[in-house]
């Protein structure tokens, strides 16, 4: 066997494969005689089929089963031999391979075109200034935050006339149509004209308002669900409607008293209005850090790819993604291609950087991880200790399901953290306070 490499560019090549007929011709009659003992054919008796009728009913897929596994396992060494930073799999010649005449041929060429990455270098230095921000909760915020808990606790009424803020159930009929449909309608005030808002205020029961529903319902989801109709059709909907109303439904909110505190965060945990409120500032803020932690890990990532000098075969890989995932179409790929790539260009980024440093995962890290994942979805710390006595075992179920994906897929979660937070002990973090809404605006660019 001959196995030969053609660099064409730093990123692509192609790998020959010749194959003799004593490279796989043993494999093929010690699988022939295999089959021999195996096989149940009339007129012998099991053992006694005769190797020379093997061969003839069934030599040809021998050879070629024989030839496959010899390739795949032969091309994988070479590789991993060679050293060669693989992007994707080595696509085979296809035409080529269609002309191979199996019955005749002794002697096989096998034509590979490969992708591959170029050593790279990346900077991981004090140098590497990121910026990571703090949210602050100022006052507006935490009293439009203490409203809305307020609002989601407290009570439901049905009062007579409508105001902003309710929700109304009725029956919707589209005027020059067929759509007829009851439904709740919970509007969005203050994405409404005021003249919408004033159309919705004062109505009582069996009162009947006029709307256009593009301007009042503007998300084609809630169209979909309102009226009970297709995305599509949602989606393009137009034109007046009327509602006419059944009840009205308002929410009362919740006083700031020991039942609103219980409920919020289980009993006697917070016994007077200070400590709520100040509870209700730990919680947001602690959402903020999570959304933040988020914002800092991808501004690392495209900090990374930015600035690490990477070739990557971009023809071979749009070709790879289209001859091997049957889903994507060339209008998916133009469309996510940018994507891919930048996010290939980080896995190749960070499996650098956690093999040239050594960073490593331990069985007992994905345990733990694993434990901590169970642990939130039951209801984080409060339940640790009534559970402390089963996490092992609920832990050890959840990592063995779905065949030990879950295992690789904590195993990938404890990974990136690793390898992140090597990163940022690394790099000059630069913490910058912002408001909220300063915060979002730094997110939408």
């Amino acid at each position: 066997m001959d196995i030969t490499l053609d660099k064409k560019t730093p990123t692509e090549a192609a790998i020959k494969v010749t194959l003799k007929e004593s490279d796989y011709q043993p494999n093929v009659e010690e699988k022939v005689k295999d089959y021999a003992k195996k096989a149940s054919i009339k007129g012998f008796r099991p053992g006694k089929v005769p190797p020379g009728l093997i061969k003839k009913m069934y030599g040809k897929s021998i050879v070629v089963e024989e030839i496959n596994n010899i390739l795949s396992k032969s091309l994988s060494e070479y590789i991993k031999e060679q050293n060669i930073q693989l992007i994707g799999e080595p696509l085979p010649d296809e035409e080529k391979a269609a002309q191979i005449d199996w019955e005749t041929q002794k002697e096989f060429e096998f034509d590979y075109n490969i992708g591959m990455v170029d050593d790279f270098k990346y900077n991981l230095s004090e140098k590497e200034k990121i910026a990571s921000y703090t949210i602050e909760l100022d006052k507006k915020t935490l009293e439009q935050t203490l409203d809305n808990v307020k609002k989601q606790f407290g009570n439901s009424v049905n009062p007579e006339a409508s105001e902003e803020g309710d929700a109304l159930y009725g029956l919707f009929e589209q005027v020059d149509g067929e759509i007829s449909n009851e439904a709740l309608l919970e509007l969005d005030w203050d994405n409404i004209t005021k003249k919408d808002q004033k159309k919705f205020t004062g109505l009582k029961q069996d009162d009947t308002v006029e709307f256009d529903i593009e301007k009042v319902v503007k998300d084609p989801h809630a169209v979909m669900h309102l009226l009970n109709i297709g995305h599509d059709e949602a989606h393009d909907l137009k034109g007046k409607f009327t509602l006419t109303v059944k009840n009205i439904n308002r929410t009362e909110p919740a006083e700031l008293n020991q039942e609103l505190f219980d409920k919020v965060f289980g009993k006697d945990a917070v016994s007077s209005e200070e400590e709520f409120v100040n509870k209700v500032k730990e919680t947001v803020e602690a959402n903020y850090k999570r959304e933040t932690d988020f914002f800092l890990d991808q501004t690392i990532k495209d900090h990374f790819v930015g600035k690490t000098k990477m070739e990557i075969p971009e023809e071979f890989l749009k070709n790879w993604l289209l001859r091997t995932n049957e889903n994507i179409t060339q209008a998916d790929l133009d469309k996510e291609f940018d994507e891919y790539v930048k996010s290939l260009k980080w896995d190749l980024i960070k499996n650098k950087i956690a093999e040239d440093n050594e960073i490593k995962v331990e069985n007992e890290e994905v345990v733990d991880k694993a434990k901590s994942m169970i642990l939130q979805q039951l209801g984080g710390a409060g339940a640790a200790e009534q559970l402390k006595d089963h996490m092992d075992a609920f832990a050890d179920n959840y990592l063995k399901a779905e065949n030990g994906q879950n295992y690789m897929k904590v195993f990938t979660e404890v990974r990136d953290e690793k390898i992140l937070n090597f990163i940022k002990e690394k790099v000059t973090i630069t913490e910058k306070k912002v408001d909220v809404e300063g915060f979002k605006k730094i997110v939408e660019k």
